[in-house]
């Protein structure tokens, strides 16, 4: 009994379990159908919204395509309308053409019967004329008792000498009216370039000497027993000269790109204050490094402000280079620029390409920039440089051709020698010492009174000109061009000097007697 009661306890709340699970589920069951419900219902109405949209999109497409049909439909109207109107325009056109043919006709049929009759009358007239001028010839013979072919010959010759005369007469004329002509026009132009070319007259040259806070630095710059100087000069390979100039210490050496690696070093040395043998090695070489960071940029500064693209690094290298290099006092870096804007005026003026004679002109000195690193004519140099770094044939030609050692190839060769020979000759481009100055004047005088017949020589105008007065019983007015020539050749082949220098060869002759 006791078991019993618990055991019906169990069953009944098994049961009761049971019917609330499935009271349960079945609930669940329902909510989810009605929430399927729902999710069909909202699928339906999305459905439809689609379908609404895509007819929508699908008739504003129709309507789209349709407008643009419409519209290519327009276009191909309006071009056959064109074309309608320009076939009838064309077909008045030869309509009145071939009307104005048939006028054509009928006038040039007209014209030909009338050219006939004059024809007839003209054949007539010139029968009657050759009848009269038998008739006249023969009275000038009787006249002149001369034949007809004697009296051709006679007259032929006396027009021959005439002819040749006037003939001389207008030749020369035209050649000095086309020498005039083409010394305006090259003045005209050199003078529009110089005008243009806004360039120094006097450009710095390099420094060569280093400047003391106090004489006491002099005695630590040579260091005790002179092993100061000697590393510095080791090191640097200059030549340090300390003399009694207060305050300063001079540096020589022939390779100006070394004298400023020195230059900068000793400032550098003097302004640390630390002066010894291995602190020289190493600022030396930091110099050295820098200097090579400098010629770079300096180089490409140059070819930017020239307007020059396109250059090989190294000759960029060089270009930088020739900002340590002087010719006569006269700066080459400074003188490559001037250069290279005047050929790129000149070009300008005579309708050649401005960016080759720029080129051209930046480069024509680049072989002064190897100094002894090469032999041969810094012009020559340049133009194995220019070959070597595939610089157009142009190039190289002009950078040879600019002191006419070869034959220039084009007119940029022609070009860069008149740019050049105007930056090197204006006033103050270049210097010479007194002594160098006076000495070229005195050579100069010597070769032309070398010549038999020469009277008086004298160079003027600073060297650019030579004036030789001749002995009028000695050399006549045709030699007188040839020692002109000659002279100017022994010039050429005897001296260097900056720009040109004309020869001017006077003969006078004059005679005089007194009336009594």
């Amino acid at each position: 009994m006791g078991y019993i009661i618990p055991g019906a306890i169990a069953i009944a709340a098994f049961v009761l379990g049971f019917y609330l699970h499935k009271m349960l589920v079945s609930k669940e069951i329902g909510g989810a159908s009605t929430e399927a419900e729902r999710i069909v219902a909202e699928a339906n109405r999305e459905i439809e919204t689609l379908k609404k949209e895509v007819l929508l999109e699908g008739r504003e497409k129709i309507v789209e395509e349709r407008s643009k049909v419409l519209e290519k439909l327009h276009k191909k109207q309006s071009e056959l309308d064109k074309r309608e109107n320009d076939i009838n325009r064309l077909s008045q056109q030869s309509e009145r053409t071939k009307e104005n043919l048939d006028n054509r006709a009928e006038s040039l049929s007209q014209q030909e019967t009338a050219l006939g009759e004059m024809e007839q009358a003209l054949l007539a007239k010139h029968q009657r004329a050759n009848k009269l001028l038998e008739e006249h010839n023969t009275r000038l013979e009787e006249v002149a008792k001369l034949s007809s072919d004697q009296a051709r010959e006679l007259l032929l010759a006396n027009l021959r000498e005439e002819t040749d005369m006037e003939a001389a007469k207008l030749t020369r004329r035209i050649l000095d009216e086309a020498e005039r002509a083409a010394d305006d026009q090259a003045n005209s132009i050199l003078a529009t370039t110089i005008q243009r070319c806004a360039a120094n007259h006097v450009v710095e040259s390099c420094i060569s000497v280093v400047n003391l806070a106090n004489d006491d630095m002099k005695g630590r710059i040579i260091g005790r027993e002179g092993r100061n100087i000697r590393a510095f000069e080791k090191a640097t390979g200059v030549d340090v000269v300390i003399d009694d100039t207060p305050e300063a210490v001079v540096l020589s050496c022939f390779d100006p790109v070394r004298r400023e690696v020195a230059r900068l070093s000793l400032d550098k040395l003097i302004n640390d204050g630390r002066i010894h043998p291995g602190r020289i090695e190493a600022v030396v070489a930091k110099v050295r490094s820098e200097m090579e960071r400098t010629i770079r940029k300096l180089g490409n500064e140059l070819a930017m402000e020239a307007s020059v693209t396109g250059l090989h690094p190294q000759l960029i290298r060089h270009l930088g280079r020739l900002r340590y290099r002087t010719s006569y006092g006269q700066n080459m870096y400074q003188h490559s620029l001037e250069v290279s804007h005047m050929c790129g005026l000149l070009a300008s003026e005579l309708r050649l390409d401005p960016a080759m004679a720029r080129r051209v002109g930046l480069l024509h000195d680049i072989g002064k920039a190897t100094d002894h690193e090469l032999e041969g004519s810094h012009a020559m140099v340049g133009m194995e440089l220019a070959r070597k770094f595939n610089e157009p044939k142009i190039v190289s030609n002009a950078i040879g051709a600019h002191h006419e050692e070869i034959e220039p190839e084009s007119l940029y060769a022609i070009l860069v020698q008149a740019a050049d020979a105007v930056s090197s000759a204006r006033p103050g481009a270049r210097r010479e010492t007194l002594e160098l100055y006076i000495k070229r004047l005195r050579r100069l005088e010597t070769i032309a009174d070398s010549f038999e017949g020469v009277k008086k020589s004298y160079a003027i105008q600073a060297g650019r000109e030579l004036r030789i007065a001749v002995r009028p019983e000695a050399v006549s007015d045709e030699t007188a061009v040839d020692m002109a020539r000659q002279i100017a050749r022994k010039i050429e082949e005897e001296m260097e000097y900056p720009g040109q220098i004309k020869v001017t060869v006077i003969r006078e002759l004059r005679t005089s007697e007194t009336a009594r």
